[in-house]
């Protein structure tokens, strides 16, 4: 009997289930490509059907992520272009995989006409659903949250690739050692690849591909950079503080902004970070995701500064009335001289002392 844990819309996806080879394995003992036991469906999409299978070749028969390459159409020209993103996914995965926080590539192949990517097994539940399951999160855990994340889009930007689709839905909390996981990369672009190299038939290259609301105008004109991803990043945080997708909320009507600001409770520099993330201008918002972090730094650290900080107050000998708090450093050569001066004043006058009482003695 065939197991599908996939949502059934209609007649027609039924149908297709009934004839997908995948699908049919589930629940079996049969082995896919003489390798893997499929045991259930993960999820499915308008690009492809994700199933959770085990390596019966592989000691301990470890679970891996099947995707198969499933588009709904019947264009050549979408199938084509289908293909080229999924091979594009499979390319950036064997690109960003060895690092901790992206799903490893471990296949990559064609079987009788359909396309399959093979990659390693996270689990764990999306953060879409930890906000369902335990509500929102306050500022000191989107800030936390901004922590873990943002070192995972520098590292995918300093590969040239913009990730276009980050949103709740495409993070994982990863249960064994509750590390955040970016998934999900069959909306990556390279940003090495002009849009207008192809101008011949555009048509193949600048299919807009993200998240309503999610993705930043430049996104939808087909024109994504870094900072698109640093858009979705910001929404995505207006979401842990508040359960509201970027569609919910109102928007201003001159500027098409989202007005989430009374929605939050937050301190006014992280207002400001969040702010500047989630502008619809690119002159406005962050370029890098280096000009985040360096936001956030100013944010979170400058309370524990003071741990850092000499406290100790001037000398008399070093403080001067009216004096400026540059005039006031010395270096610590500077301090060591004057430390000099002072002790052998003190020893002056403590020869002088003892001069002055033998004096009064003899007299």
């Amino acid at each position: 009997m065939n197991i599908f844990s996939g949502k059934i819309t209609n007649f027609q996806d039924e149908y297709s289930l009934q004839k997908n080879q995948l699908a049919q394995l589930c629940g079996s003992t049969q082995l896919f490509r003489d390798r893997y036991i499929i045991l259930r469906i993960l999820g499915r999409g308008g690009f492809g059907i994700t199933f959770l299978a085990r390596n019966a070749r592989l000691p301990g028969n470890p679970l891996c992520v099947i995707k198969q390459l499933c588009p709904k159409t019947t264009s050549t020209k979408s199938w084509q272009r289908a293909c080229e993103r999924f091979e594009k996914e499979a390319k950036t995965l064997a690109q960003l995989g060895s690092h901790s926080q992206i799903p490893m590539l471990l296949d990559y192949f064609e079987a009788n006409g359909e396309f399959y990517l093979v990659q390693e097994y996270v689990r764990g539940c999306t953060l879409a659903r930890e906000v369902r399951r335990n509500g929102t999160k306050n500022e000191a855990e989107v800030k936390q949250f901004l922590r873990e994340i943002l070192p995972i889009l520098q590292y995918i930007h300093q590969n040239r690739v913009i990730h276009r689709d980050i949103k709740p839905q495409n993070l994982l909390r990863c249960e064994d050692d509750r590390r955040l996981v970016m998934i999900d990369f069959g909306a990556v672009k390279e940003k090495l690849v002009d849009i207008a190299e192809d101008s011949g038939n555009k048509t193949a290259t600048t299919n807009f591909v993200g998240t309503m609301g999610f993705a930043p105008p430049e996104q939808f004109a087909l024109r994504p950079v870094y900072a698109s991803d640093i858009y979705a990043v910001g929404v995505t945080c207006l979401y842990l503080l508040t359960g509201k997708g970027p569609l919910d909320f109102e928007r201003d009507t001159y500027t098409g902004e989202i007005c989430w600001q009374k929605e939050v409770s937050v301190s006014d520099n992280f207002a400001r970070i969040l702010e500047k993330m989630v502008k619809f201008s690119l002159d406005d918002r962050f370029k890098t995701v280096d000009d985040v972090i360096k936001a956030l730094n100013i944010d979170t650290n400058l309370s524990n500064l003071t741990n850092c900080l000499t406290t100790k107050p001037l000398s008399s000998s070093q403080h001067q009335s009216k004096q400026t708090p540059t005039q006031a450093y010395a270096s610590p050569t500077t301090r060591t001289a004057i430390a000099i001066r002072e002790w052998k004043a003190k020893l002056n006058n403590k020869q002088l002392h003892r001069q002055l009482n033998s004096y009064l003695t003899s007299v």
